[in-house]
């Protein structure tokens, strides 16, 4: 599937194709991005999704509303928590549910703890893209502190289970409690020392500042979204500016900088990370007060339509769900923030070195999973030339084509 802008194969005399992915070490998914060079500097940018489509939102509408959140927990391991939260309030937003407050600050607390684990892990492959390995292992080694208070909180240190349309699945036990706030308190200290990393490191700084600059109005005009915009002033948060679960009600900011380049959006990160702590500290501190139970007993869904968000590690995830009053959905819809910031790409990669595109491209911490999207387009007029149904009608002949020859292989090998 040819992806944002379309550009010509063909390269001037003066232009080479420098072709990064679709499978390359600095991506954990395939991706296929053309670098159209001149010398060392971008003067265009072609990028190519749909390389690992697995047609999430239409099995959503074979799974009952009870099983779609574990479904969507899938989209990305990372953000295993970000897709059922904003399932969820889709689904919530549909019957207009309203969920008992002690599940509001369970989910809040999950959440905010799993954007702590994907800063740090994020951060520690920015530091190898680098070449700046120390922080890479150390990223990586106060993460896994992260990921066993997970354990202890939810029994999973990732696809945590958790959500379930009415409120959670599981409560969280107090007798846990003094130990996941000496766990946080001790995070606190690593984080710090990041934040003085980030600001002070002089081979961090020359790598990174003034490289792949988005300016605001770019992040207005291409709809960015989390971290990528708030690194150039663009302060948008729907935590802030659509509250939901409880973030009204506990103590939080949303930090922004202003220069748009990869430094400001490890600044952004890293101080995220610390008002994450803290709103996980109040979320323990309000579960010692609030006792109404962790779920609504949800039993029907009536017709309609709803829309759900969440403020994921990446900036906002967007679900819609419409119902007809069974309990399945008859449409489901995802929108994830790397589908609106990997487009950001084509201004913050133009201009700069092939060296810099790399850690650029990485910067917005994308999600290929998340992203992806297939459709059969005339490449010339743009119009769609194969509906879903022969797409699938082509993808069932392939697998019963598979299986023959599997078959054939296997009886070959048994006789």
């Amino acid at each position: 599937m040819k992806g944002w802008g379309k550009m010509s194969d063909k390269a001037t005399a003066k232009t080479t194709i420098i072709p990064i992915g679709p499978y390359h070490p600095l991506q954990e998914e395939p991706e296929f991005f053309k670098l159209h060079v001149q010398g060392e500097r971008v003067v265009k940018l072609e990028i190519e999704i749909g390389y690992n489509h697995r047609g999430i939102e239409r099995l959503a509408e074979d799974l009952t509303y009870d099983q779609v959140p574990f479904l969507v927990e899938r989209i990305c391991g990372i953000c295993s928590c970000s897709h059922p939260f904003a399932c969820v309030n889709a689904i919530e937003d549909v019957g207009g549910v309203e969920v008992p407050e002690r599940a509001k600050y369970i989910r809040m607390f999950t959440g905010e703890l799993e954007r702590i684990h994907s800063h740090l892990l994020w951060l520690g492959l920015a530091g190898h893209f680098l070449g700046y390995n120390t922080v890479w292992m150390w990223a990586w080694k106060y993460r896994e502190p992260v990921l066993d208070l997970f354990e202890l909180m939810t029994g999973n240190r990732n696809h945590y289970a958790m959500f379930k349309p009415g409120g959670v699945r599981r409560d969280f036990y107090e007798e846990d409690f003094p130990r996941a706030a000496r766990l946080l308190d001790d995070l606190l200290r690593p984080l710090i020392m990041f934040r003085d990393v980030a600001l002070q490191d002089p081979v961090l700084q020359a790598r990174t500042k003034g490289v792949g600059v988005l300016t605001r109005e770019d992040c207005v005009e291409l709809g960015a979204l989390g971290p990528t915009a708030r690194a150039s002033n663009y302060c948008i948060d729907v935590r802030k500016d659509h509250p939901y679960a409880a973030y009204d009600k506990v103590d939080w900011d949303v930090v922004c900088t202003s220069n748009g380049d990869v430094f400001d959006k490890v600044v952004v990160r890293v101080l995220e990370m610390v008002e994450s702590a803290k709103i996980c500290k109040q979320c323990l501190e309000k579960l010692r007060e609030v006792d109404d139970g962790i779920d609504c007993n949800l039993k029907e869904i009536p017709p309609g339509e709803g829309m759900g968000h969440h403020e994921a590690p990446r900036g906002e995830v967007f679900h819609y769900v419409r119902s007809d009053g069974t309990n399945r959905p008859v449409r489901y819809k995802v929108r994830a923030p790397s589908f609106m910031n990997v487009p950001t790409n084509n201004r913050a990669c133009v201009g700069y070195t092939v060296s810099d595109a790399t850690i650029t491209l990485a910067a917005i911490d994308p999600c290929y999973c998340c992203t992806e999207r297939t459709a059969v387009v005339d490449a010339d007029s743009g119009k769609q030339i194969m509906t879903w149904k022969e797409l699938l009608r082509l993808s069932r002949q392939k697998t019963e084509r598979l299986l023959e020859k599997y078959n054939s292989r296997m009886d070959r090998i048994w006789t």
